[in-house]
Parts: structure tokens; C-alpha cells; sequence
């Protein structure tokens, strides 16, 4: 086994190399979605100081589980497991259905890249086509719990490399899958955290504060935050409290509901993907029906707009 001292020097040489300014990166354009076997992506090579990778220029689509971590608590293990296979198995069948290739799966989140050639109609159908299998044929068998799922979707550049070294034996097989890099990648997984969420709130205790009409004699009632109900009234010895307002009548203490977040739809889009789709596609029903909305979402490292929708396949709605 390697001593601390000398594996910190050989860390410190292999980084110094891969980092150093005659260090070269190569990235040579394709327009389909590159696979872990690809001879034109390499691995560092620390004695030519070279490494091969490749830019494309399409849409990534990542889907999840909502409320996973409430699931893996109230479940079993086993029905968890159960659950995943199932998910996962359903969304690649999905993907592939809509020439999809995925790339990425990470417990019950799985990433979806599609090949150029009519990349965001692709990727647009497969989001459906996932929200409708979500809806209709996983939760017709997982009859426990309600499985909503969040999908994000955006478009650009993305860098394939791979990281790492070559890995002999049982455990080569984890050293050789690719990693992909861009703001596509990153705000769609974004949009994937935001989608589906339940609209958030809070309750908070309000004055229900009486006014009478002063041309009709009638009762109005109004909302009051009780600070600004306090500051409106005055007190003295000789009359006691009083309201500024001489037509006040009357009050009592309730509770008013106030939304902090709204609820957000399944499917989210960068604008960049829903513009594109609707200058190549303008006559499909979901574009010309706007089945799809602008939605006022934060998402970081992104500033246009987000369009969202809940459109599922007919077919699959019994």
C-alpha cells in the first residue's frame, strides 16, 4: 500500500500535469450523442499531456421522483427497490421510444440526451410521454403512495470527457462512464428540482376590521395586519381606546392563508427549447393549443423564461 507521503506527491504531480498550461484539451463537434466506448473521448493521458472530447449542441432531459426521501422513509427497502426498477426501466423504454439516449442514473433520477436532428420536438414527446407513463401506469400498480415526477428540459452546448483512469478488473465497468459539462445539464437538473412542487404558503393571523358605509349605513369588513390595526387606534384615560377612523364599527382577530410560492407544473422548459420548438413545429397541438405556459420560477445560474405545462398523451388517459 502507498504511504500518505508518497501518494501526496503523486497526487500532487498527476493534478500539476493535468492542470498545466501545455496541458491540451481537444473537443471535436458531433451532432449524436457520444456512449462511454467512444474511442474519439479519452481519458487523461498524463505522458502525451493530451485529452480527446466532444461538444454537441442538443437538449438534456432529467427526470425524478417527487418527495423520494418520504418515500424511501415510509416504504421498505424492498418496495423501494421495487419502485426504482420499475421507474427507471419505464423512463429509458420512454426515452428510447423518442430516439432518447440516457447517460446519467443516479438512484431515481435519470438524464436523457438526444442525438441533434430534431432534438427539442424529441425531447418535448419523451417529457409527455414520461409524465403520462408517471401518471397512469406507475401509479396503477404502486397503489401505496401517489408517484408524481419532476422534468426539466434545456438546450446548448455540452462538453463529453471522460474523468478518471483506467480501471482493470470487476470494478472497470464504474471508471467508464462519461461526464457531461455545460449550463444545459445544470439548469435542466434545475428545473427538474422546481417541477411538480406543491404550491407553499403560510397562515398568518390578520384583524377582521368593520367600516360602515357612510351614504348607505352598511357593514364593509376588510383584512387588517394587526401592526397596522394597532397603530390606527389611541387611548385615553377620559375616553378610553379610539379609532382614527371614525367610521369604524367593529373587529375580531382570524387568520388569512397567504401564498408564498405557487404551485408548479411537471414538465418545465428553458424559453430557448420552447422557442425552438415552436418555429419547427408551430402547427402541433400542444404548441398551438399553449398547452404550455410561461412560469414564474427562480432558477440559479438562469434568467429567461421558464414554460411549463402538465400535457400527458391521450392514449395513455383511461
Amino acid at each position: 500500500m502507498t504511504t500518505l507521503p508518497d501518494l501526496s506527491i503523486e497526487l500532487s504531480d498527476e493534478v500539476g500535469t493535468i492542470l498545466a498550461k501545455d496541458f491540451a484539451v481537444t473537443a471535436t463537434t458531433t451532432k449524436t450523442v457520444p456512449h462511454s466506448s467512444d474511442g474519439a473521448i479519452t481519458f487523461p493521458n498524463l505522458d502525451a499531456k493530451t485529452q480527446a472530447c466532444k461538444l454537441i449542441d442538443t437538449c438534456v432531459l432529467y427526470i425524478d421522483i417527487r418527495r423520494s426521501t418520504e418515500l424511501s422513509i415510509t416504504h421498505k427497502p424492498q418496495t423501494v427497490a421495487k419502485l426504482y426498477s420499475a421507474f427507471v426501466r419505464a423512463m429509458t423504454k420512454c426515452a428510447r421510444h423518442f430516439g432518447g439516449h440516457v447517460r446519467g442514473i443516479i438512484g431515481d433520477r435519470v438524464m436523457v440526451i438526444f442525438d441533434c436532428d430534431d432534438c427539442f420536438r424529441k425531447a418535448v414527446d419523451c417529457a409527455i410521454l414520461m409524465n403520462s407513463t408517471a401518471q397512469y401506469v406507475i401509479n396503477k400498480h404502486f397503489t401505496r403512495n401517489d408517484v408524481q415526477c419532476g422534468i426539466g428540459i434545456d438546450a446548448g452546448k455540452m462538453l463529453v470527457t471522460k474523468t478518471g483512469f483506467r480501471r482493470r478488473g470487476y470494478e472497470q465497468y464504474n471508471y467508464k462512464n462519461l461526464v457531461w459539462l455545460g449550463r444545459p445539464a445544470n439548469v435542466a437538473s434545475k428545473l427538474t428540482d422546481i417541477a411538480n412542487k406543491p404550491a407553499e404558503g403560510l397562515t398568518l393571523d390578520v384583524v377582521r376590521v368593520g367600516y360602515s358605509n357612510a351614504l348607505s349605513g352598511d357593514i364593509y369588513w376588510q383584512n387588517e395586519w394587526p401592526s397596522a390595526f394597532a397603530k390606527s387606534l389611541s387611548h385615553t384615560v377620559l375616553t378610553g381606546f379610539s379609532h382614527a377612523n371614525p367610521n369604524y364599527v367593529s373587529h375580531f382577530m382570524t387568520t388569512q392563508y397567504l401564498e408564498t410560492r405557487a404551485a408548479t407544473p411537471p414538465v418545465l422548459m428553458t424559453d430557448p427549447v420552447y422557442c425552438a420548438l415552436k418555429a419547427a413545429h408551430p402547427t402541433v397541438d400542444y404548441v398551438a393549443n399553449g398547452w404550455f405556459n410561461p412560469v414564474t420560477v427562480e432558477v440559479p445560474g438562469y434568467s429567461g423564461t421558464v414554460h411549463g405545462g402538465d400535457v400527458i398523451f391521450t392514449a395513455f388517459n383511461p
